[in-house]
């Protein structure tokens, strides 16, 4: 498996956003948690959420669910290092959680040019287990190092939602939320007494061979066995089969593109979403695949 970091840099310089390439120089050994703060800065909005094409296909600058994870992975980055702004972000999240403990999918568009339509037509007042597992579990990857997430109420609630929430499933939901109620329980494994049971209750929905086809998305559109379980030694990771994994190391250690970035099977909405989703791409591809020892 070869891939070639030398021709990263580069690429992220003429395709990818401020972010990532700060983000980069961190996972990659250099950079400093000042630096990728202040590109994450941009982002932010007074009431301490998150906005601005955060997420890259929903360019509205207001504060929304979808950008707090997007967040919660610098806050992640920077480890040992914390910042205030994380438990500013969940305060925000506080905010706006539902009276079940769950997020809405995304709030209404002060902007809508540019933004994906499941982000657009979405239902402000209905629970979100995609969002609110997504973010629950990026959050408790902060909390690992910052005490203030940790004992954040918000996280609380959220938890509370996602674990009654998967434990009423009773068929196999969408691939993402699959895949981010996979992780949520991943990530609450050795602190929820349910989480256990749960995640074996999930394995039934993820076939042998580890892609899930993403419904209503492009052909080609599945998530993989990486999405699912991208790092080693978590329990999610048992729900594949040793081969599938290593297959699947293989395959994102062969999508590297001449010009050196990662790519997405998604159609982006705005070619800047285009752009952007390719830089987030790459950081991704190169911390899962350092992580797996593979680079």
């Amino acid at each position: 498996m070869n891939v070639n970091l030398d021709v990263i840099p580069a690429f992220l310089a003429t395709h990818g956003r401020l972010l990532d390439r700060r983000r980069y120089d961190l996972v990659a050994g250099g950079g400093d948690a000042e630096s990728v703060l202040a590109a994450l800065e941009g982002y932010r909005n007074p009431d301490g959420g998150y906005g601005w094409g955060l997420e890259p296909d929903l360019r509205s600058p207001e504060s929304q669910p979808g950008a707090a994870l997007h967040a919660f992975e610098v806050f992640e980055d920077i480890a040992p290092h914390t910042s205030p702004r994380a438990a500013a972000l969940c305060d925000w999240l506080e905010s706006v959680t539902l009276p079940d403990g769950g997020l809405p999918f995304a709030l209404p568009l002060t902007v809508a040019e540019g933004t994906a339509p499941w982000w657009a037509g979405s239902d402000p007042g209905v629970s979100s287990l995609q969002i609110t597992a997504v973010s629950a579990a990026a959050a408790r990857a902060v909390a690992a190092h910052d005490p203030a997430v940790a004992a954040h109420p918000w996280l609380s609630r959220a938890t509370r939602y996602c674990l009654d929430t998967i434990e009423a499933l009773e068929e196999r939901p969408h691939a993402y939320v699959l895949a981010f109620a996979c992780g949520f329980l991943d990530s609450v494994h050795d602190t929820e007494p349910r989480a256990a049971g749960l995640l074996k209750k999930l394995a039934a929905y993820v076939p042998a061979d580890g892609r899930v086809p993403v419904e209503g998305g492009t052909a080609e559109e599945a998530l993989r066995p990486l999405d699912l379980a991208p790092f080693p030694g978590r329990p999610v990771r048992e729900l594949l089969a040793p081969e599938v994994v290593a297959a699947d190391l293989a395959r994102l250690a062969g999508e590297q593109r001449e010009d050196g970035g990662w790519t997405v099977d998604f159609a982006p909405v705005s070619p800047a979403g285009a752009l952007e989703w390719r830089g987030a791409a790459t950081v991704r591809a190169v911390r899962v695949l350092r992580a797996n020892g593979v680079i």
